[in-house]
């Protein structure tokens, strides 16, 4: 829910116990390579020079409290209590779904009339929440206030007797102005608009036939010098240096940069929000229904990988591969990604042996691992190596691409039907049939421990709870009290969809890869069926349609919802980098090109400088968010590095 915009000092916010409203791509020389690392290690400079004053915006208010020391996403509120009798303060945010109201505290009888008593509580300012005010006596709902405090803001509820009525009258007063916590978000959006800025007209400069005669002219003087010195010793032809940032002359097998970029942007979000994204709250992933923007990025990476794994196959297939070698490699790789994953997020590198009976088993590359088993079996089941003697004059021609593999698309239809039974006919004990919920206060606190519904249940019988995900997010609103992965059994049936909906736009690419036209039309036509679908399960709300958009579970309808996403986004980024060139993907395509070691490098290094430091004030966005975008952008260098020496890490 948008956040209020906050009034000045002293505004009132009233409310009668009578009335209640809820809110509603050319080839580049050396030149431009080294402008381009420069450019990385200067924004990394401005980065971090910038961290003192960014600091100063979002902390120069916290040490004017008076009563209690607030921490990040925090606001103090005080209670202001006329009324004879004691009252009982209880609050539930707007993000929780049918939840039951939290106690925030109890505010003693005024002490007399025109002195209130007053207690201070401390409330969460990340999202919009209700505030309740119940009598002690008698539980009488007294008022109810539904308001979105800032960060670091001081406020005053008072609870008054209404002149000529019994009647109880609620109003909130801003004490102190909230800190602006998004500032440093548009500091660091500038800072890196401006660089992205600088490159681009310097890239035009370098174009112009009269800088590089300069250049090439003044290239030529120090290499006359340079042959001088050496007292004219036997040249030598050295072959002109090229840039190996774009791609090769264009042939029938280029490698299509767009999707480097895709899953480098992918990846390079993925690494951000796991860094902490500033600790802003919607650089986290959603505490159950709903998305923001962490949730996004680790199903596009496995719909890229879909992509890619049909184009290898083909590219295999025409080389003279056979499917047994092809499959025995494809088994290989999910091993090996199974195990990498099973050791990254199990480290234990300070904390002595790991023990074996709390061993989190499900993971993000461990779901990379199955997904890409199941989907490259599947294409290995019906994919063809020529595609060109394929007929074009049939009427079902211009559906060639989906109905040439049906048998591959009725084995994943197939696979949703078992998790539609097992999502919702499967019974899960004291929970209800076809329960989608976070469980804990949730659905009025009836369905405690039924966290997940099926999904969670399947955990925990196939895998033990202390081999689950210990600190989900439905703890952060919903109170849950019981171990969920979001990465378990069944939510790997729809990562499977996922990444077999990438494979279908590998096959549209590879169908109609001379002609962008049509490739770019099916992306949209794809895009635009898989969101009319996600409309219908979704019945365009968060919390109300059949099926909600739930990263946490994998619900079909995010997968719909994040495919039509994909489709669009790709679309878009082909159109600019592959079609047009007006783009070369950087710096997002260098890490695109070296996911598995990105991704696995900054999981392992997640503690050490340069990633990480020990902060001035861990209560600040500003120092978070600049000590994670300095962390991503060292692995961006990283991988720039890794690409320049002709580094990649193949499993």
């Amino acid at each position: 829910m948008a956040k209020r915009k906050l009034k000045k000092n002293n505004t009132c916010h009233s409310y009668s116990v009578a009335s209640v409203k809820p809110k509603s791509q050319k080839e580049m020389a050396q030149t431009e390579k080294s402008a381009t690392f420069a450019l990385a290690a200067v924004a990394l400079v401005v980065a971090v020079c910038v961290a003192p004053l960014a600091a100063e915006i979002s902390s120069s208010d916290i040490h004017h409290h008076k009563h209690l020391s607030l921490k990040m996403d925090e606001a103090q509120l005080t209670v202001n209590n006329e009324l004879s009798y004691e009252v009982q303060v209880s609050w539930m945010s707007q993000r929780c779904y049918q939840c039951l109201y939290q106690q925030l505290g109890v505010v003693p009888a005024g002490l007399e009339p025109g002195q209130p008593s007053s207690v201070n509580f401390v409330v969460s300012t990340q999202h919009e929440i209700t505030l309740q005010i119940n009598s002690t006596p008698i539980e009488l709902e007294l008022c109810k206030i539904p308001f979105h405090f800032g960060e670091h803001g001081n406020y005053s509820l008072w609870v008054k007797t209404l002149n000529a009525s019994f009647g109880v009258n609620c109003s909130v007063v801003t004490d102190k102005d909230p800190v602006n916590s998004y500032i440093p978000i548009l500091v660091a959006f500038l800072i890196y608009a401006l660089l992205a800025l600088v490159f681009a007209i310097g890239k035009k400069v370098w174009g112009l036939d009269a800088v590089r005669g300069l250049v090439l002219r003044l290239g030529s003087s120090m290499e006359t010098e340079r042959l001088i010195n050496s007292e004219l010793g036997p040249t030598r032809v050295v072959p002109p240096v090229t840039d190996n940032i774009l791609p090769p002359p264009l042939t029938s097998s280029k490698r299509l940069r767009s999707l480097d970029t895709f899953r480098g942007i992918s990846l390079v979000i993925m690494v951000f929000v796991n860094y902490g994204g500033g600790r802003y709250w919607f650089f986290r992933h959603e505490s159950w229904n709903g998305l923001t923007v962490a949730d996004l990025v680790f199903p596009w990476f496995v719909f890229i990988m879909g992509t890619s794994i049909a184009l290898s196959i083909n590219a295999l297939l025409r080389a003279g591969a056979t499917r047994c070698s092809l499959l025995r490699k494809a088994v290989w790789r999910s091993l090996q990604l199974f195990i990498i994953g099973v050791l990254v997020i199990n480290p234990n590198y300070c904390q002595g042996a790991l023990a074996w009976e709390n061993l989190r088993i499900p993971g993000v590359l461990q779901r990379l691992a199955w997904s890409y088993l199941v989907v490259a079996c599947l294409d290995l089941l019906v994919a063809r190596g020529q595609l060109d003697v394929l007929t074009v004059d049939a009427w079902w021609s211009p559906a060639i691409d989906f109905l040439l593999y049906w048998p591959a698309w009725l084995c994943v239809i197939l696979l949703e039907v078992l998790w539609l039974f097992l999502t919702f006919q499967l019974p899960v004990p004291d929970c209800p049939a076809g329960y989608l919920g976070p469980g804990g206060i949730g659905d009025m606190g009836l369905y405690v421990n039924c966290t997940g519904g099926a999904a969670g249940f399947i955990d925990r019988l196939l895998l033990g709870e202390k081999h689950m995900y210990q600190n989900p997010s439905s703890r952060v609103i919903y109170a849950t009290r019981i171990p969920y992965d979001p990465e378990g059994v069944l939510g790997s049936i729809n990562s499977i969809l996922m990444a077999f909906l990438g494979l279908q736009a590998g096959k549209i690419i590879l169908h109609y890869r001379e002609r962008p036209k049509s490739i770019m039309s099916r992306f949209l036509i794809w895009g635009l069926l898989l969101g009319v679908v996600s409309a219908f399960l979704t019945k365009c709300s968060t919390d109300q349609g059949f099926i909600p958009v739930n990263k946490n579970l994998w619900s079909l309808s995010y997968v719909t919802t994040l495919a039509c996403f994909a489709f669009v986004l790709l679309m878009l980024i082909y159109y600019i980098v592959d079609v047009n060139k007006w783009w070369s993907g950087a710096p997002f395509y260098y890490p695109g090109m070296n996911s598995i070691l990105v991704y696995v490098g900054h999981e392992v290094f997640e503690d050490y400088f340069p990633f990480c430091w020990q902060m001035s004030n861990s209560q600040s966005h500003a120092e978070h968010l600049i000590q994670n975008l300095v962390a991503t952008s060292c692995w961006v260098i990283i991988s720039y590095l890794l690409y320049k020496k002709k580094i990649f890490w193949k499993i």
